[in-house]
């Protein structure tokens, strides 16, 4: 596909870049515009596909980036253009199906996860959870599209989430593994491909398992549980204060 096909393109298919590039009168959540110059370098690095521009796959691609840095960053889900915010649903493993404004309350972490053994989305706020996978994986928590199996409207797809373990998850020290959730997901789209629907499907047992593998020791235990008590407490009592702050997670996703 040439660059004059690419830019004929609805913008939230074209990369995420030129998305924030147009983003004029975006609410940002942290203030300003997240800068993925970082996760770009990581993705070029570190992914095991590389898409041909303009492929299904590609647009798939750009579809769900897009959607993953609005959700993430833009505080206001009317401005989302990846989607169809009145008719917009999303689901993990059969579970409940959320709007968009409940995703921009809650962040895509405790809606992707919810409650397990290793970690309690009822408990964390978009803020803490945020924090909480910023601070395990420093360098990024990165996503690609590894096969697409059907096209619009209804979209097949197999992914990949991953990232290096280099800081520390709640108590647990980390092992410099890459560790990695592969999934698949139904993606029901319009004619102009925004985004109807997202059924996610996939086993993140092992994903926190490789987490919570190895204890710290009793004294950062007790500094670590210390700290995330008091974020915990902050984010509660000052969630509106921190969106208005620079971002601290602008290099976590995707």
């Amino acid at each position: 596909m040439s660059t004059t096909q690419q830019n004929n393109l609805p913008l939230w298919v074209q990369h995420r870049d030129k998305v924030l590039e147009q983003s004029h009168d975006a609410e940002w959540r942290y203030g300003e515009a997240p800068d993925y110059t970082k996760s770009n370098k990581n993705l070029a690095k570190e992914s095991t596909k590389h898409h041909l521009e303009g492929s299904l796959e590609d647009i798939v691609q750009n579809l769900v980036r897009t959607f993953e840095m609005e959700v993430s960053f833009k505080n206001n889900p009317q401005q989302w253009l990846s989607v169809v915010n009145d008719q917009f649903r999303m689901s993990s493993n059969g579970g409940p199906a959320y709007t968009a404004e409940y995703a921009a309350q809650q962040g895509t972490y405790n809606l992707f996860i919810s409650d397990t053994e290793h970690y309690k989305a009822s408990e964390e706020t978009f803020e803490s959870s945020a924090h909480l996978f910023h601070n395990a994986f420093p360098n990024g928590f990165l996503w690609e599209v590894l096969e697409v199996f059907s096209g619009p409207p209804k979209v097949a797809l197999k992914w990949r989430h991953w990232g290096t373990f280099s800081g520390a998850y709640k108590d647990f020290a980390p092992t410099q593994e890459v560790v990695e959730i592969v999934g698949t997901s139904i993606v029901y789209v319009t004619d102009d491909l925004k985004i109807l629907s997202v059924e996610h499907y996939f086993d993140n047992s092992q994903f926190l398992k490789k987490l919570t593998s190895v204890k710290q020791t009793s004294q950062k235990q007790g500094i670590w549980g210390f700290i995330k008590r008091l974020w915990n407490r902050g984010e509660k009592q000052a969630t509106t204060e921190k969106a208005a702050s620079g971002c601290p997670f602008s290099e976590i996703h995707n």
